[in-house]
């Protein structure tokens, strides 16, 4: 028994030190196999795509009344949305958007309860009194907004009317009826004259504007009464231009003309479920077209639309953009804008529009979009829908309480996972290659691009990860290892937050469920 136990014992012993030297074995080769699993992400600038023009947003609806809020909230707000400072941390004091869109009221504000329109924040003042006169001090509150947006240097201002002045409309009201035009054909000129007018009138407040976008989403019906609005054929689109553009010749204005900022992206290359007003890519800068309007001198060099409703799921959001951009192709020296966003609807059972939400899951969906709408449909463009918004809704970037005197104010994650984009991708910056593991298609999971310094003194990575857990990533440049960074990362703690890359590793880390911006200078 004794001589049986001994060797049970050195049998195990034998055991043991085998499983040791395996073990071992295992450890010396986990830093090889860990390594393995590294992301490797190139940048390509011998590859480079569209430049960008501008990240914007709007001031509807909540502007009118915000403007008027006490000084240091209101500034508070413009701050984040405007500002391209940085605190005393390095931290981004605010998004630093690129363009402004100005909301030209129609005149339902003076109209009250009479306007048809329930919810008093749609309904908006217009610079046109009822006698035919104009009052510049009508709108206080979004000039304010405005002008502020100048002073912290946003290069770009858009002005755009919903709805022509109540004054001019078929039901004498700011939105449509029975899904019909609720402009008629002899209001064109007069509505084109209009139009210059208000951008004179701002130019006396000492603010340039540089686009008008005459038509919004005119897909719609726009006929219940829950903003301002109307629909509108692409015949009626191409006369109300052809009429925009006589009188901003007559005023001897620069400011370009941007169309047709169509309700969905879709529109651009087929009627889909509009017949007259879909198409518009080939209606409207075709030759041979009996809607042609690509010769007309204050026609911008792009064609705008709405990425509402197409966004999920991943595949065939991708399509869509790529047909998209396989419809620009077509026209040469043209741009495709991204005009207006906001999350909408249930997208597939991927995210819900309803419900306010201030955390990183809506930020996440969004920065997916502008990522699609870059990289694939290669929009130069990109605009949010609402900077500020009183709504139960995900449509803002700053949130207030619904009160038109004063009130709190709440940022949101959505905000500055805009300005993982914004802040850094500037008007000029191009767009560049970028492989992952040496493959130019990308998973839904983890999304990069990349955008270049006009003068090449930086390259910018945005990386977001919408997995579960975090990712190890190499970065490169042509080929060639970075080491001089900067990061700024959104996540469900941190807000565009400067953080550091980590010690003694040329890896970087990617939280689960975030986005990191990299700069490095080659």
């Amino acid at each position: 028994m004794g001589k049986l136990k001994r060797s049970f014992y050195a049998w195990t012993g034998l055991l043991c030190l085998v499983a040791f030297s395996c073990n071992s074995e295992r450890k010396e080769k986990q830093p090889d196999e860990v390594h393995e699993q590294v992301t490797q992400v190139n940048a390509l600038t011998s590859t480079s795509y569209q430049t960008i023009e501008h990240f914007g947003a709007s001031d509807a609806w909540s502007c009118q009344f915000v403007g008027l809020w006490p000084e240091q909230k209101k500034r508070a707000i413009a701050e984040l949305l405007f500002s391209q400072q940085n605190d005393s941390n390095g931290k981004p004091d605010g998004i630093g958007l690129s363009l402004w869109r100005f909301n030209i009221g129609a005149g339902s504000a003076e109209q009250g309860e009479q306007s048809g329109i329930n919810d008093e924040w749609r309904r908006a003042e217009s610079f046109l009194n009822s006698d035919g006169t104009y009052d510049w001090d009508k709108q206080a509150g979004q000039v304010w907004f405005a002008q502020t947006a100048q002073e912290f240097g946003v290069e770009k201002l858009l002005v755009f009317p919903n709805s022509p002045p109540v004054s001019m409309t078929r039901t004498g009201k700011a939105y449509a009826e029975n899904g019909q035009s609720n402009l008629s054909f002899e209001k064109y000129d007069a509505f084109g004259v209009y139009l210059a007018q208000v951008i004179k009138g701002l130019q006396s407040k000492g603010l340039e504007v540089d686009y008008i976008s005459p038509v919004n989403e005119p897909q719609w019906d726009w006929s219940d009464g829950g903003q301002e609005g109307t629909p509108y054929w692409n015949n009626e689109i191409s006369g109300i231009v052809k009429a925009l553009d006589k009188a901003l010749t007559a005023e001897g204005m620069d400011t370009k003309i941007d169309i047709a900022e169509a309700g969905k992206i879709n529109y651009l290359y087929e009627q889909a479920d509009k017949e007259g007003r879909g198409n518009q890519i080939t209606d409207f800068f075709n030759e041979s077209s009996n809607n042609y309007i690509g010769d007309l001198t204050h026609v911008g060099n792009a064609i705008s639309a709405h990425s509402y409703f197409t966004t999920s799921p991943h595949e065939a959001a991708v399509k869509r953009r790529a047909q998209v951009k396989s419809a620009m192709n077509s026209l040469e020296g043209r741009n495709f804008w991204m005009s207006e966003y906001c999350i909408l609807g249930d997208n597939a059972g991927e995210i819900n529009g309803s419900g306010r939400d201030l955390g990183i899951d809506p930020a996440l969906y969004m920065a997916r979009v502008i990522h699609n709408d870059l990289t694939v449909a290669q929009a130069t463009a990109w605009h949010w829908w609402l900077g500020v918004s009183p709504y139960d809704y995900k449509d803002g970037l700053v949130y207030i309480d619904y009160q038109k005197a004063d009130g709190n104010y709440y940022e949101s994650k959505m905000l500055w996972a805009l300005g993982n984009y914004s802040r850094f991708i500037r008007p000029g910056y191009k767009r560049v290659g970028v492989t992952i593991d040496g493959k130019e298609g990308q998973s839904p999971e983890l999304l990069v691009s990349a955008y270049q310094h006009p003068e090449g003194e930086d390259v910018v990575y945005v990386m977001i990860n919408s997995a579960n857990k975090e990712v190890e990533v190499n970065l490169s440049l042509d080929g060639s290892e970075i080491s001089n960074t900067t990061l700024y990362l959104t996540s469900k703690d941190k807000d565009l937050t400067p953080v550091d890359q980590v010690d003694n590793s040329s890896a970087l880390i990617i939280p689960a469920r975030s986005i990191l911006t990299v700069i490095t200078k080659p």
